[in-house]
């Protein structure tokens, strides 16, 4: 017959002819031409495909351009002598403020109460960083371990309270504690001791900073590393106990390892944040201990800014600020990345 109805083999029928094209499946809504020759979707796909996501990003996303990198544009004022009386509109006042070039830069590395705010600044960092970020580490780690849910959800709770007081209420906190006519102060007296007060006291208070964000902040970073610890397969625990593990060996071998990329994460953030160590939380005992141990980097530029009205030269002291923190954020991402660890994006 020469129109055989009899369907063909299936080494014939994968075997096309020439000039035969292969079909789309209705399904298949991209389509060869809107694939790359990776493999991945084009632009255009991806886009009709999360059209909605990016819509419901969108407000963020004006709120972020609005109030985070449109106002980088008045960094300008850091290469003028900034006078914002001369009009009532700050645009106008920039355009005709008097233009001085690196003045300003070099009237900073000059000056040595900069240079004792980044002292400051940088003894506050490396002491949080070694006595701070541990600490919810540790927490987590022990509120994990605890069998009862309901006993964890009051330590979870209790620890994470803190977080929510204001700098003013904290402070106040420990005034009352650690006071001159605070509770520690009239415990020695009433033993015979001279009282102390370690609110004033320069030489501690580094220590004493460090000590109330441990006190707020502690909870907030416990939350993030139980929600990690959440994610490791109670299988890995029994696979290690039947293997002769002890709870130390477990924790080094199963729960760190878990816990490693949220810590390379948030040690990159924190290196990041490294120059901004509590403006609120040191301004408010500035006061009370003399600029050269309370003086930051943050309330220099206050300082100088708000109430010497010297804002070109702020300006330039919060820029250097922000160039720093940016080589800062680079160099940790690329340890993290040498780590092999994503870090904050990826290679």
């Amino acid at each position: 017959m020469s129109h055989s109805t009899v369907p063909r083999s299936r080494a014939e029928a994968k075997r096309k002819t020439p000039g035969e094209k292969t079909p789309v499946a209705s399904g298949d809504v991209t389509g060869s031409e809107d694939k790359r020759p990776s493999g991945r979707l084009s632009l255009k796909v991806r886009f009709r495909r999360d059209r909605l996501l990016l819509l419901m990003t969108l407000p963020a996303l004006v709120l972020v351009l609005l109030f985070n990198y449109v106002p980088i544009l008045g960094n300008v004022v850091a290469f003028q002598e900034y006078d914002p009386y001369i009009s009532d509109n700050g645009v106008v006042s920039m355009l005709n403020s008097p233009w001085v070039g690196l003045e300003n830069f070099q009237r900073i590395f000059a000056d040595s109460a900069f240079w004792q705010a980044v002292q400051n600044t940088l003894v506050l960092f490396f002491l949080q960083l070694v006595l701070f970020f541990p600490i919810p580490i540790l927490l987590a780690l022990l509120i994990n371990s605890v069998v009862r849910p309901r006993v964890r959800a009051i330590a979870q709770a209790v620890l994470y309270l803190p977080h929510f007081f204001s700098w003013v209420l904290v402070i106040a906190v420990f005034q009352q504690l650690l006071g001159g006519a605070g509770l520690l102060s009239q415990l020695l007296r009433s033993h015979g001791y001279d009282g102390l007060d370690l609110m004033t006291d320069p030489s501690t208070f580094k220590f004493l900073v460090t000590a109330e964000t441990v006190w707020k902040d502690a909870g907030w970073g416990i939350i993030v590393f139980l929600a990690a610890l959440a994610s490791v397969s109670p299988d890995l625990y029994e696979a290690a106990a039947m293997d002769g593990a002890s709870r130390w060996r477990r924790i080094w071998h199963v729960t760190l390892p878990a816990l490693r990329p949220v810590i390379a994460l948030l040690l990159v953030l924190r290196v990041g944040d490294a120059l901004t160590v509590g403006f609120e939380q040191i301004l408010l005992q500035r006061d009370a201990v003399g600029p050269g141990a309370a003086e930051v980097l943050d309330t220099f530029v206050w300082w100088n800014g708000v109430r010497n009205q010297d804002f070109g030269y702020a300006a330039a002291a919060g820029l250097v600020k922000g160039v720093v923190s940016i080589g800062l954020v680079l160099a940790a991402n690329k340890v993290a990345h040498l780590m092999g660890e994503q870090g904050v994006y990826k290679k």
